[in-house]
């Protein structure tokens, strides 16, 4: 028996080092040194103040700001994920349709009517963002023109070229937007 326990407890051991340490540390490091950025969150700052991460969604209400996407977890990061209403959920319905008659314009953009999966998606889409530039414009005082610009500046094309259309990263732009006001 002793003959087969300790290769077993050696490989148990080596592997432990190799993949619960070794390997772990290595790809943090590799992480931090070729994507330093995106390994520590994807964090923005505003006078030196950590303000979101560019990679989960906030929820913004007033009317100054542009709104992000419906989250199905109130934009809980720790509680990530959908609803798993599904397309029959007469309770789905009733949300789509609350979130729709609620939205500036309509007919309401379908990413502004429907939670994105996870509950934080960062984005919206161009439509949705430029279909809420007259009520920032008016909140503001300013140019619907300027709010457009400001919109752009956190415009990104399709992803891979898989993606259907430009995504807006809704914190990038109210950070632009409160740019335009400094």
């Amino acid at each position: 028996m002793l003959t087969q326990l300790r290769p077993a407890l050696t490989l148990l051991g080596a592997f432990s080092l190799i993949l619960g340490l070794a390997y772990p540390l290595a790809m943090t490091g590799l992480a931090q040194a070729l994507m330093p950025a995106q390994a520590n969150g994807s964090l923005i700052s505003r006078d030196g103040v950590i303000v979101g991460s560019s990679l989960i969604g906030q929820n913004f209400t007033r009317p100054e700001y542009l709104h992000s996407r419906p989250s199905a977890v109130d934009y809980d990061a720790a509680g990530s994920g959908g609803s798993n209403l599904g397309p029959s959920s007469a309770e789905l319905l009733a949300q789509v349709r609350t979130r729709a008659a609620a939205f500036d314009r309509q007919p309401a953009p379908s990413d502004m009517a429907t939670a994105s999966a996870s509950g934080l998606d960062p984005h919206i889409s161009l439509a949705a963002a430029l279909a809420q530039v007259p009520r920032i414009a008016a909140a503001r005082g300013l140019d619907e023109d300027r709010i457009r610009a400001a919109i752009r500046i956190a415009t990104t094309g399709p992803a891979f070229g898989l993606v259907d259309g430009a995504m807006v990263n809704v914190l990038r732009a109210n950070l632009a937007l409160d740019a335009m006001d400094a």
